[in-house]
C-alpha cells in the first residue's frame, strides 16, 4: 500500500514542479506566492486535525522542522527555476533519495545492498554529464547550486516525515506546524525583500516602474493558495507512504515526480537537450527506478 501512496505523491508533486515552473516566468514576488502555498496547507490541515480530531500532541513539533526543511527547499526550487534551465532543475531536485538513503543509514541504520549502492553510482554518474554538459553557462551553473540546495533540503524534509511517524504523531497537526512554520518564513521572507526594494526605488525610477509591472498582492497569494492544494495533497500522501514502507524507497518513488516535470518542459516549454544532458537525465531516471525495483 506504501507504494500507491508514494506514487499518487509523486504525481501531486509533480504537478507542484510544474506550477512552480509556470509560475517563475510570471512577473510575481516568489516570497509571497509561496506563502499563499503554504496558507493553504495550513487551512486544510487544521481543518482536517478538527474533523478528525486528531491528538496535538509533543511530537507533532516535528512538523516546525518539516516547515524550516520545506522552506529553504521550495525557495530554492523556485529560485533554480527561475535562473537555470527547467530540465536541469526538474532532473537535480529529484535526487532527495540520495541524500534520505545515506542519512537514513547513518542515523537509523538503515543498510543498503551492493544494488542499492550501483543505483547510486548511477544516478551520480548521470548528474556529472548534466552538469559538465557542452553548452553549460553561467546561468546554468547558478541553476544547478539551487537545484542542489534543493535536493539537499528535500532530503531533510523527507527525514523529518519519517521520524514524525516513527514518533507516532498524528499526521494533520504535523502538517500544521509545517505549513504554519513556512506560512511565517516565507511571510517574512516576502517583507524583507518588500523593505529592501522600497529602499532602492528611494533613488532608482526604474525600479519603481519594474515594481508597477508585478502581479498585484492579492493576484500573487491567491495563486499560490492554488498551489498550495498540490503541495498539501502531496504531503498528506508522503507521510502515509513514510508511515507503511522504508524511508529511502519511499522518497525514491516519490522523486519519480521529475517524469511528470520533463514531460511539461518537452510537450509545453518546448525545450531541446543535448544528446549529453539527455544522457544524464536517462541515467539519473533509471538509477531511481533500479532504486525502486531493488525493494
Amino acid at each position: 500500500m506504501w507504494l500507491v501512496f508514494a506514487s499518487l505523491a509523486a504525481v501531486s508533486f509533480g504537478l507542484r514542479g510544474v506550477f512552480y515552473h509556470w509560475t517563475s516566468t510570471k512577473p510575481m514576488e516568489r516570497s509571497l506566492m509561496l506563502c499563499g502555498v503554504f496558507f493553504t496547507g495550513t487551512l486544510i490541515s487544521l481543518a482536517c486535525a478538527l474533523m478528525l480530531g486528531q491528538l496535538w500532541t509533543v511530537s507533532a513539533f516535528t512538523g516546525i522542522l518539516m516547515g524550516v526543511f520545506s522552506f529553504g527547499a521550495n525557495a530554492s526550487m523556485v529560485k533554480g527555476f527561475s535562473v537555470g534551465k527547467a530540465s536541469l532543475i526538474a532532473v537535480l531536485t529529484a535526487l532527495p533519495p540520495v541524500v534520505v538513503v545515506l542519512l537514513a543509514f547513518a542515523i537509523w541504520g538503515e543498510t543498503l545492498t551492493n544494488l542499492q549502492l550501483a543505483c547510486f553510482a548511477v544516478i551520480l554518474t548521470g548528474i556529472l554529464l548534466i552538469r559538465f554538459s557542452g553548452d553549460v553557462s553561467f546561468k546554468h551553473l547558478e541553476g544547478v547550486k539551487w537545484g542542489l540546495l534543493a535536493t539537499l533540503f528535500f532530503g531533510l524534509n523527507d527525514m523529518a516525515g519519517k521520524w514524525s511517524t516513527m514518533l507516532e504523531a498524528a499526521t494533520f497537526p504535523t502538517l500544521v506546524g509545517m505549513f504554519a512554520t513556512g506560512t511565517v518564513l516565507f511571510g517574512l521572507s516576502y517583507l524583507s525583500g518588500t523593505a529592501r526594494r522600497r529602499s532602492a526605488a528611494a533613488g532608482s525610477g526604474r525600479v519603481i516602474a519594474e515594481a508597477g509591472a508585478q502581479w498585484s498582492r492579492s493576484k500573487t497569494f491567491g495563486t499560490g493558495m492554488a498551489v498550495g492544494i498540490t503541495n498539501s495533497v502531496g504531503m498528506v500522501l508522503i507521510l502515509q507512504a513514510f508511515d507503511l514502507g522504508v524511508t529511502g524507497l519511499v522518497s525514491a518513488v516519490v522523486a519519480m515526480n521529475v517524469v511528470v516535470i520533463l514531460l511539461y518542459t518537452r510537450i509545453v516549454v518546448k525545450e531541446k537537450f543535448t544528446r549529453q544532458e539527455l544522457a544524464g537525465m536517462v541515467l539519473a531516471i533509471c538509477g531511481i527506478i533500479l532504486l525502486r525495483l531493488f525493494d
